[in-house]
Formats: C-alpha cells, structure tokens, sequence
C-alpha cells in the first residue's frame, strides 16, 4: 500500500498496531488498512469495542479532570497514543495552564503525530519509550525538563496495561515508577477485563491481538488490583470505566460493557 506522509519510514505498514488500531475505534484517521481489517474482526468479535475505546476515553478525561482539581500539575501519560481527541493536556492546560505534560509512546506514529500538535507548547513534549524499561523513560532528559519528582507528579497508563504479559512484571513495572515519586503522586490505571466476559469472546479477542506486537492479556478485578500496591484507591475505587465519577448516574449504566476496568491511586504522605 501506499505510504501516506503522517507515516514515518521505520513503521511496518503491513503489521497491525494496537495505537492506530485503537485510533480507529476512536474515530480517528491515523490508521492503516491492515490496522482497520484487525479493529474489524475485533469488532467482529466483541462488537462493543468502539464503545469499550470511547468509555476508556472519557475515563482519562474524568481522572485528569480529578487530578486538577486535586492539585496535580504534572502528568506523565505512558503509552498515549495518537492524540485522536481528548488528549491530557487539553483537559489540563484548559482548567490549569501551568500544568505539564509528558507523553510516552511506542508507536512511531503516535510519536510522530503527537510532535506536530505540541509544536509551540513548551508544557507538554513526547517522546518514544516502552513502558516496559520504566528506567529509560524515568531517566530521560525530556522528562526531567518539564517534571519535578519532588513535587507530586500524575502518572497515567491508560488501557495499556493488558498488552503487558506477566512475564513482564507489570507490578515491578508499576512498582518503579512508584519508588521514584514523590508523596501526594497519583497513579492512573485502567485494562480490559474478562470479567462477566464468555470464554469465547476472551479467546477470540486474544487471536486478533495475537497478529500485532503487542498480545493481549486480560485481568480479573482481582489480578488487577494488586498493581495498585503501595498506593491507596480514592473513590470509588475500581471499577468498570463508566462507574469511576461519571458525569451523571446514567452515565454509570451497565458499565460493564465497557469491558475496561479502572481507578486512580494516591501515594500516602
């Protein structure tokens, strides 16, 4: 296929990408062929997951909306994605203009994309990192340009959690940012869960991802928790998307079709 010009060289075209796939459950138009034949047989499989992707969406802009009026000026936001709509620095320059923003992504596209509408915004940059070397992004000069690890910093890793596999140790994963931040920090997470889900759907969603990078690992409520360690859950804890402060009670109907499970922690002190 032809190489559109948003498209950086080093990308493979012809593999699926969980960014620009999630992009196109999102409306988006970062997205190629391939990316939207595998979002189709998602979709195909569990035909609730544009909704699942738009109820994880408002999610982050409820937590970020949180997180302002909690004091929180810095954010940094690992894997991002393509800035499709509602990123957090609009959220949170809009309601506070001094906040800052580190975006965080793997995707080159996401990266590429992210760079052009930040240009001329000297509080928020992005840069390309995995959040499986949590040292690398902790390290890196950008971050520590715009974020002050002695002053309360948010860190949001939203709805990506579930291409982590075990053997990643996404509790060490967690575990390190949390050992570098500093107390009052937040921390923002949400995956899909298989909770309430049939076995058939779990197993045929987990073969679509299995022809990306990035192989799709469900959690359990009770699985899920457990990376909140060292953090104490605000209310009302975790819950399916839709029910964490939703904007009205009908907002918080049948949550559980949004098939994404999240919360926010605070760090004592």
């Amino acid at each position: 296929m032809q190489r559109p010009d948003w498209a950086p060289e080093s990308i493979d075209i012809e593999r699926p990408s969980v960014a620009r796939m999630y992009d196109y459950y999102l409306g988006g138009s970062h997205n190629f062929a391939v990316d939207r034949a595998a979002a189709q047989a998602m979709i195909a499989a569990v035909p609730e997951a544009p909704l699942m992707a738009q109820a994880n969406r408002a999610f982050l802009r409820r937590a970020v909306q949180f997180l302002i009026d909690a004091g929180v000026r810095q954010f940094l936001d690992i894997g991002s994605g393509i800035p499709t709509v509602g990123n957090v620095h609009e959220i949170a320059q809009r309601a506070a203009p001094d906040a800052r923003v580190v975006y965080v992504d793997v995707d080159p596209v996401a990266v590429a994309h992210s760079r052009e509408i930040l240009a001329g915004n000297d509080r928020a940059t992005v840069l390309h990192g995995d959040l499986r070397n949590p040292e690398r992004i902790l390290e890196h000069p950008e971050v520590h340009k715009l974020l002050d690890f002695t002053r309360p910093v948010a860190v949001m890793i939203v709805a990506v959690l579930h291409f982590v596999p075990d053997s990643d140790d996404p509790a060490g994963i967690i575990a390190t940012f949390r050992e570098t931040l500093a107390p009052g920090s937040y921390l923002t997470l949400s995956q899909a869960s298989d909770d309430g889900r049939r076995a058939d759907e779990r197993a045929e969603a987990e073969h679509v991802y299995q022809r990306t990078d990035n192989p799709l690992r469900v959690r359990s409520r009770a699985e899920f928790v457990r990376l909140f360690d060292g953090f104490t859950l605000v209310e009302p804890g975790l819950v399916w998307v839709p029910q964490w402060r939703p904007d009205s009670p009908e907002g918080a109907e049948d949550g559980e079709a949004s098939g994404f499970i999240g919360g926010v922690g605070r760090l004592g002190g």
